[in-house]
């Protein structure tokens, strides 16, 4: 099992395995990033890596995740844009029981 050095943003260097360290690769954009659990510190330390360190850290054994971007980003959007006002008159209406109450029966009258 090869040894990886990485670099924890409070920790400084740390030495890991490959069973350590996860690689992920967008499928939509080809960016990639590498994680790990600082030994030390017990954070999770999320990298960006380039083509080359992804492929050296695959060949050494270490595991690859692949993702896509959301649909939701490819979305067409329409209306206007939520405010932060819309958020307080929401968070409002949360709290309000009668009103909630009175949605769910709207819902359930369909």
């Amino acid at each position: 099992m090869a040894t990886i050095r990485a670099s924890c943003p409070d920790c400084g260097d740390v030495e890991l395995t490959t069973q350590d360290v996860k690689v992920r690769v967008c499928l939509d954009d080809d960016r990639g990033e590498y994680r790990f659990t600082c030994p030390i510190c017990t954070m999770v330390v999320v990298k960006p890596a380039e083509h080359r360190t992804i492929d050296l850290l695959v060949a050494s054994g270490v595991h690859m995740d692949t993702w896509t971007l959301p649909a939701e980003l490819f979305e067409t959007r329409s209306g206007r844009q939520i405010s932060h006002d819309d958020i307080l008159d929401f968070h409002r209406l949360l709290a309000d029981e009668s009103a909630i109450a009175e949605a769910l029966a709207s819902i359930s009258d369909r």
